[in-house]
């Protein structure tokens, strides 16, 4: 895991930013230096305890950039995810029982407060540690636009709709064009499982009876479905978790598309990137060229994480003191 001190290069960091902007406009209402006076010292708090987070687990960078995926494609990136109630999102089939983070998130903005109480939004904080996450298990760094707000409901009907590991592609491009985003950013996002781990219960259904007739995926590698048929027995415990890129578990690195390409996969929504008959015509290209060239997944990756974390609720909302409850 990188440190504070050991950074990617100046160089590297403005080239990417740079071409970020060449492919992603910035929100009208976020800006670069926003918190520049109110919270000078916001990004190296949020980087400390992420640093801390880390080390106590380091499956927890795969988290935190997962409930940054799973908030901005719910009401916009308005850390809706966070709230507790009754129609709270983390209820939501994908969420429940699998969202992880939030005590994280509840330390950092404990943190942030004691220095700028009442002025960064949980939202902001959330986006500030996925893009940590990804830095510091060896993914790419960017500059982070900031003034989100706060938003003042959650939407669990919308969070049910979130993206499924158990839906054809055709499907999983439409939920990310109605979010304003393409067909690179699906297969870019993905390979954000290049590190963390699934639970046995949203893979399974490849490995014993795939079609209905009695026959495991046929696109899944021979070697790595008898390892995960032992992992994942039939009637076996559906939290069970195994590794979504077994070649470097916990780094951040192009290896998930090189997985692709020899069926390794874990998820039938990975391996529908490169082996589905639509995929020819849509992503198997980009999966293709991710695999080759590190750099270019990198790049492209920050652009989409950058027009993911752009994405607008359209609503007002507020700077919460707690991430789990609106103002009073």
């Amino acid at each position: 895991m990188k440190t504070p001190t050991k950074v990617m290069g100046g160089h590297v960091l403005l080239t990417v930013f740079t071409l970020c902007m060449l492919c992603s406009g910035v929100r009208a209402q976020l800006s670069f230096d926003i918190y520049a006076k109110s919270c000078p010292n916001l990004v190296q708090i949020v980087r400390r305890q992420v640093i801390i987070a880390l080390k106590a687990e380091i499956r927890m960078a795969a988290s935190l950039i997962r409930l940054h995926f799973h908030d901005c494609f719910v009401n916009g990136c308005d850390a809706s995810v966070l709230l507790d109630g009754a129609d709270s999102e983390k209820l939501a089939i994908p969420n429940i029982n699998s969202a992880r983070g939030f005590e994280v998130i509840d330390t950092i903005k404990d943190a942030v407060e004691n220095a700028c109480p009442g002025v960064v939004s949980c939202a902001d904080i959330l986006t500030l540690a996925a893009r940590d996450s990804v830095f510091l298990s060896g993914g790419p760094q960017w500059r982070v636009a900031l003034g989100r707000k706060d938003g003042l409901v959650a939407n669990q009907n919308s969070a049910n709709n979130l993206p499924s590991p158990f839906e054809p592609l055709d499907a999983i491009i439409a939920k990310f064009v109605a979010v304003n985003l393409n067909i690179t950013d699906v297969v870019a996002l993905s390979g954000a499982h290049t590190f963390g781990q699934a639970k046995c219960a949203v893979f399974s259904n490849r490995l014993f009876n795939f079609t209905g007739a009695g026959t495991p995926d046929a696109t899944l590698e021979t070697s790595l479905l008898s390892n995960l048929q032992t992992v994942c027995p039939l009637g076996g415990n559906s939290n069970t978790t195994a590794p979504l890129d077994r070649n470097s578990t916990d780094a951040f690195d192009n290896n998930y598309f090189k997985n692709l390409l020899e069926g390794k996969g874990l998820l039938s929504s990975d391996q529908i990137l490169f082996s589905s008959d639509l995929a020819v015509n849509t992503t198997k290209r980009l999966v293709e060229a991710y695999s080759r060239s590190q750099n270019l997944f990198f790049r492209d990756f920050t652009c989409s994480m950058i027009r993911m974390g752009n994405i607008a609720n359209g609503a007002s909302g507020e700077v919460r003191k707690n991430c789990r409850v609106i103002n009073n």
